[in-house]
Order: structure tokens, then C-alpha cells, then sequence
């Protein structure tokens, strides 16, 4: 049995290595296992939290090589099952980035999932998405909508949330991240 949890343990390991490749090359910074999205810098969150393009592709490679799916540039190869299995993955990755590229922006104390590394979030999304989509990110005392905020109901605090991603991407625009 050990033999077969460490065979499972080197094809994760592998896959991650293929996974970060592309952004190794591309960010110039140091990727694996451990990494959280609070230890990217804010120059390649801002990319990836714009959600298309080029930063599609990075999110799209890191999910479907850790799928086992091949790279990024084969995305459209894959059945329409197995693209909405990584189109899942993507965007609950994507909404993770957001929420950290407006914590730094100081509008958020807290967001579900932060405490995971981008590994665990994409290979344990089936396991975490429900539970982690349950939960509210919390506005940080700071922001001017603090005290709405607190006087919402669970549905309209998520509304809040949701409605302050295009003012994050517009300031991502106002400083686009150079590459």
C-alpha cells in the first residue's frame, strides 16, 4: 500500500512541476506545492485576476496538468465534459485570486480559501468548492461599504463581494501588471 501512495505522491509532484512551468518562465518567480496565493507577487496576481487572455491560459495549463489533461494549449482538444471540468476549477481558482488581489487592495479581511495552497484548490476542488462557495468573504473595517456590509443577510453580503470584482479589475487597468 505505501508503494502505491508514493507512486501517487511522484505523479503529483510531476504534474505540479509540468503545471508551473509556464509560469516559472513567464513570472519569474518560484512555484510549487506549498505555495498559497498570498505569496505571489501582486504583479502576477494582477495578471492572473484579469481572467482572460494570456492569464487564462496560465490558470487553464496549471489546472489541466494537474488533471492529468495535458497543457493549456490543448484545451480545446478536450471533450465538452472534461472542459467543463476544468472551466469549473478555473473559475472558482479565478474568484480565489480575486478575492486575494482585493485583500491586498485592503477591502478584504478574509476569504474562503486562503488558507489553501493553489495546489489543494485545484486537485481538492471537489472536495472544498461546495463548502468553500458557502462561505462570504469578510470586507475588511476599512472599506467604506464596512458597515452595509455588516448589516446585510448572507445573500446580499455575497452580492457585495461579487459587485467590488469589476471596481478590483479596474484598478488592475488604472496599473496593468507588465510582462
Amino acid at each position: 500500500m505505501t508503494g502505491v501512495v508514493e507512486l501517487e505522491k511522484a505523479r503529483l509532484n510531476l504534474a505540479i512541476k509540468r503545471g508551473y512551468r509556464n509560469w516559472i518562465s513567464q513570472f519569474g518567480e518560484s512555484f510549487d506545492k506549498e505555495t498559497r496565493l498570498s505569496q505571489i507577487s501582486q504583479k502576477t496576481l494582477a495578471l492572473l485576476a484579469l481572467g482572460r487572455g494570456r492569464s487564462s491560459f496560465f490558470l487553464f495549463d496549471l489546472i489541466m496538468n494537474l488533471q492529468n489533461l495535458g497543457s493549456g494549449f490543448e484545451f480545446n482538444e478536450l471533450t465538452p465534459k472534461k472542459k467543463m471540468t476544468i472551466l469549473d476549477r478555473h473559475l472558482f481558482l479565478l474568484d480565489r485570486i480575486r478575492f486575494e488581489y482585493m485583500k491586498r487592495l485592503d477591502w478584504l479581511k478574509y476569504y474562503p480559501g486562503e488558507e489553501f495552497t493553489i495546489v489543494e484548490l485545484i486537485v481538492n476542488f471537489s472536495q472544498l468548492a461546495h463548502n468553500l462557495y458557502s462561505k462570504t468573504p469578510s470586507l475588511s473595517r476599512r472599506h467604506p461599504l464596512y458597515n452595509k456590509f455588516n448589516k446585510m443577510n448572507i445573500l446580499g453580503k455575497k452580492e457585495l463581494v461579487q459587485k467590488l470584482i469589476p471596481r478590483a479589475l479596474e484598478k488592475i487597468k488604472d496599473h496593468p501588471p507588465i510582462l
